[in-house]
């Protein structure tokens, strides 16, 4: 059985290598201790939320969220900015858990939403609309870098 918890400075250590994998699945270096500074930073300064997938106690999924605000609905919002299940425990359930998880949070903390953003080719998009999540087709995503 999937067991999600909410994260805390205590169980971070947990999602390490969880957020390592997750990088390197977007084409990011391996870099532990980046990771472990990010997230660490991310927690103290209470920035995000998250959730933490565990199965026979063992963690094999996370997801990330942070708040942010709307100027146009004067109310606040939260971006599902990361979600990784490890390759060796996907399709038991555990990305629709955390999924859940977060818009039980959310409706919990009365925030208006959650967004997320993904590849297009992403094949986790069908479980995103399985569960309820909307497509935006009457928006574009901009990016700017000074890089």
């Amino acid at each position: 059985m999937i067991i999600i918890t909410k994260a805390s400075i205590n169980n971070l250590p947990d999602i390490y290598p969880l957020f390592d994998l997750y990088r390197i699945f977007y084409g990011q270096k391996s870099d532990i201790e980046a990771a472990k500074n990010f997230l660490n930073l991310r927690m103290e300064s209470n920035e995000s939320i998250i959730f933490v997938a565990y199965l026979k106690n063992k963690p094999i999924g996370f997801t990330q969220l942070f708040k942010t605000f709307s100027s146009v609905s004067l109310e606040s919002s939260l971006i599902l900015n990361d979600l990784y299940v490890d390759k060796s425990s996907r399709k038991k359930g555990a990305g629709k858990a955390l999924l859940n998880k977060a818009k039980e949070y959310c409706i919990d903390k009365k925030y208006k939403g959650l967004a997320l953003e993904t590849h297009i080719d992403n094949p986790a998009q069908t479980l995103y609309e399985k569960l309820g999540w909307k497509k935006d087709s009457q928006c574009f995503h901009y990016f700017w870098s000074p890089k």
